[in-house]
């Protein structure tokens, strides 16, 4: 046991910047299917780490959400975070594909995330569970392939919420503008610089728990059954 807690933390990061990364890239990627060059003229569709890390989303938070718990005497954090949003130009992707095309953009980093929890899934249940004979290599790949499926989880179910700045108010604000119910825009627009405090008061409350904690228990129930 004593190898497998100090291989968790590496495998924690490695997994969380795959999928932060990830997500943001295929935001970009969607958008330059239909026409839109900003991600990739800026050299935002590499999967170097190095431009794409944010100070804030991918390193203090992820070291506030996965150690605070620990020090407050829980038996264990989890790692949240975000790298920097990739640029795109929704008026380029709507001028070619609609709306529908910005809902698809809005959507691309969560599809991506739920993808690769369903893959690591399969995987995780493939593997035999470790034991202490096992060598390093092997107890890294475990934990490797656990925690990619935990964090797209946890990233996937964040980002779906209707908050402010967010993915899922995205969605709603893009879908709303289809209907032209334009008011819904408008609030999530005018909302917008208020997303972290949001975020901020989800999680220190209890309403982490049946806004976060509940989605993220059903859907792993749901992948590893």
């Amino acid at each position: 046991m004593n190898s497998i807690n100090l291989l968790e933390i590496p495998a924690a990061i490695i997994a969380l910047l795959i999928a932060i990364i990830g997500h943001e890239i295929m935001h970009g990627w969607v958008a330059y299917k239909y026409g839109d060059t900003t991600a990739k003229n800026s050299g935002r569709l590499s999967i170097n780490p190095l431009i794409h890390l944010d100070p804030f989303g991918s390193i203090l938070v992820p070291l506030m959400t996965y150690f605070i718990p620990l020090l407050l005497g829980a038996s264990s954090g989890f790692l949240f975070g975000w790298a920097k949003p990739v640029p795109v130009n929704l008026l380029t992707v709507i001028r070619n594909g609609g709306y529908n095309a910005a809902m698809q953009v809005s959507l691309a980093g969560i599809v991506y995330n739920l993808f690769l929890a369903t893959l690591m899934s399969i995987v995780l249940v493939a593997l035999p569970q470790p034991t202490e004979a096992d060598g390093i290599g092997y107890l890294f790949l475990y934990l490797l392939v656990m925690k990619l499926m935990l964090i797209n989880v946890i990233l996937a179910v964040f980002n779906l919420l209707p908050i402010p700045s967010f993915d899922g108010a995205h969605f709603i604000s893009y879908l709303a503008l289809k209907y032209n119910i334009r008011v819904v825009a408008e609030f999530f627009a005018k909302a917008e610089p208020y997303g972290m405090i949001v975020i901020i008061i989800i999680l220190v409350t209890p309403l982490k728990i049946p806004l976060v904690m509940w989605p993220i228990e059903a859907l792993l129930h749901l992948l590893l059954n």
